[in-house]
């Protein structure tokens, strides 16, 4: 099983590699938050790609970068897109299906499957075999009867699988039964979004999940240790939510051993 910790910084980034995981993924939302825009493709793109470069240049191990829905509407955005990330330095990408439309809010499938084919053919022109992480956020937003909502998924991620995806993600499905379910009827790996709420990466290893990412989760938690420190500043005038901080001296080394930069 492959666990992503997301990253959306440099000093994230390096935290995580640190800690022995083989690959590092970028959260969108945390890049956005992080550079004061709110998440669903409102950050410039180019922002976006800026942020994935400065990580993949600091970290020794394969990135793969979130791209939202691949910043516009056509299979030529997907393209480009594409080789964006692969110009940023990444070797893998999600792609989301989220259209941002309250009334449609899934990309309609055929134009989703044009997209992905799109950006295949991209990176082959390029000669790089990035690793494809198509999602559906069917679960997510809820999208039509839950009645329906399993086939919807099921039709979407196989299709996605049959376009050329490496891996497919569902995002905001919790339910151990239905996540296994999922694996036995798409035979390809599939990611769970891990969180509160979530079955533990055991329980997911023993229902076949090949890939769990905790998204924008772990940059909201550091948010939230920040709310709590300087709540207790505020009202206490104490620093105990500063104990496990990494020292100064440690976070300067983990800067200065930056591989790529050095080379």
């Amino acid at each position: 099983m492959l666990l992503l910790p997301n990253v959306w910084d440099v000093g994230s980034a390096r935290i995580v590699e640190e800690s022995g995981f083989p690959a590092v993924a970028t959260t969108s939302a945390g890049i956005a938050f992080s550079l004061g825009y709110p998440d669903g493709e409102k950050i410039p793109k180019e922002e976006m790609f800026a942020a994935v470069a400065r990580i993949a240049s600091a970290v020794g191990v394969p990135v793969t970068a979130d791209v939202e829905a691949g910043y516009g509407n056509r299979p030529e955005d997907a393209a480009e897109t594409a080789r964006a990330v692969i110009d940023a330095g990444a070797v893998g990408m999600n792609l989301e299906d989220a259209s941002g439309d309250s009334g449609h809010p899934l990309v309609e499938l055929t134009l989703q499957l044009e997209k992905i084919r799109a950006l295949w053919q991209e990176a082959a022109r390029l000669n790089v075999p990035i690793v494809l992480n198509a999602r559906t956020d069917v679960y997510l937003l809820q999208v039509g009867d839950p009645k329906k909502r399993y086939d919807e998924a099921l039709g979407r991620l196989s299709a996605f699988r049959d376009a050329g995806a490496d891996c497919v993600f569902v995002p905001g499905l919790r339910d151990a039964a239905t996540i296994g379910r999922l694996v036995a009827d798409l035979h390809c790996p599939l990611n769970i979004l891990g969180g509160p709420g979530s079955p533990s990466v055991p329980e997911l290893r023993k229902l076949g999940v090949a890939r769990v990412s905790l998204g924008s989760g772990p940059m909201r938690a550091s948010l939230g240790l920040l709310r709590r420190l300087a709540e207790e500043v505020k009202s206490a005038g104490t620093y105990a939510a500063m104990d496990g901080a990494p020292s100064h001296a440690e976070i300067n080394a983990l800067m200065n051993s930056n591989r790529k930069t050095e080379a």
